[in-house]
């Protein structure tokens, strides 16, 4: 049986602004299969826009195209294919954008973040089960990280899923599977930040917000949120930061035990080099375009002591961590809420790139 329903679908990356005129996404009618082997129907109720969503369509990072964007959203099981035995039709649940195959060497060795199978079929804008299944009017559009979530619907792997209980509005669940894994799991697994070290987040987006929290989390006694704009810094300090700074003004800044960047940006990504202690950590979760660089000398990199490292999904295993993280969220400690700058409908979205662009919003998101 074909499905049919509205999606987002970007044609060509690379539009000019603003978006709201050039409309890169258009909204078209999709179709797609009854799900196959390992596979699970969602219907999406809440899609987050994230800036690794704007990189598809400014042209940052190269996506096969035509494509439905959209990779941090909830939703309800609608249908399941043969194998499924972990979902059933009505169960809510958190999208993740990067299938675990569990059987690839990444996966052997516990580092499930960095699946190999799962990274190449996201490369290809497939599911790791096959595709891309996507339809419009007969021919193929592509998953963007094995979901495609700027949509009624969504088909995706099993292992693209986890369970999330009744007790959270979809709006919210929406996050945990991108911003709050990216910046709390950041802070809170790739860099280990312990209790009693100081901490600086470079850049204050979704993800750079969410790593506040996890650095509180962990106990951070000094926490400062850096960003250019200096209207953030009510809500980075709701987040947990003790202080906020803005991103020109670091000149008598005492060095902290790890910086965490996510401002996206090279220039934030060495700002986060610089304010460092000797012997600490800098940490990013930034994904710029691919042509971007940096240098630092190396004989600081040993004479310093100093750990450098990238976190890809905050280094976090999503079925152990997201239950974790929504637990700590409906007990008060994780207050992901606050990262919701607005919600939106469908038609509004090429409106909400321009302000995710603009930087004049944290977390802008799609209800259906």
């Amino acid at each position: 049986m074909t499905l049919r329903f509205r999606a987002a679908v970007l044609h060509a990356a690379g539009a000019a602004r603003p978006y709201a005129r050039s409309r890169p996404l258009s909204i078209e009618q999709l179709e797609l299969p009854a799900p196959g082997a390992g596979e699970v129907l969602v219907r999406i109720h809440a899609a987050s826009l994230c800036h690794s969503d704007l990189s598809v369509i400014n042209g940052d990072r190269r996506w096969p195209l035509p494509i439905v964007p959209g990779h941090e959203a909830a939703g309800v099981v609608e249908g399941i294919g043969s194998g499924v035995a972990a979902f059933a039709p009505g169960d809510r649940v958190a999208l993740i954008f990067l299938s675990q195959c569990g059987s690839c060497a990444r996966c052997m060795e516990g580092r499930s973040y960095l699946c190999e199978r799962g990274t190449q079929a996201n490369r290809e804008g497939r599911l790791i089960t096959g595709g891309p299944h996507l339809r419009l009017a007969g021919a193929p559009v592509h998953h963007h990280m094995g979901l495609g979530a700027f949509a009624e619907y969504a088909l995706v792997a099993e292992k693209s899923l986890v369970r999330i209980p009744t007790g959270i509005g979809f709006v919210e669940a929406s996050l945990f599977g991108c911003a709050v894994m990216c910046g709390a799991g950041s802070a809170l697994y790739t860099a280990r930040v312990a209790a009693g070290e100081s901490v600086a987040v470079v850049g204050l987006g979704g993800v750079g917000l969410a790593a506040v929290m996890g650095a509180r989390l962990a106990g951070a006694t000094r926490i400062v949120a850096i960003d250019p704009v200096a209207g953030k810094a009510d809500l980075a300090l709701a987040c947990g930061a003790t202080q906020f700074a803005h991103a020109d003004d670091l000149g008598q800044f005492e060095a902290v035990d790890v910086a965490l960047e996510a401002s996206g940006t090279v220039a934030g990504f060495e700002r986060a080099l610089q304010i460092t202690r000797r012997g600490g950590r800098t940490v990013t979760t930034s994904l710029p375009a691919p042509d971007q660089s940096f240098q630092f000398p190396l004989a600081r990199l040993v004479a310093e002591a100093r750990t450098v490292a990238g976190s890809y999904i905050g280094s976090c295993l999503p079925n152990r961590d997201i239950p974790a993280f929504i637990a700590l969220h409906q007990q008060g400690r994780l207050p992901v809420g606050r990262l919701v700058s607005r919600t939106i409908a469908l038609e509004d979205i090429n409106a909400a790139m321009d302000a995710l662009a603009d930087a004049e919003v944290i977390r802008q998101v799609i209800v259906f």
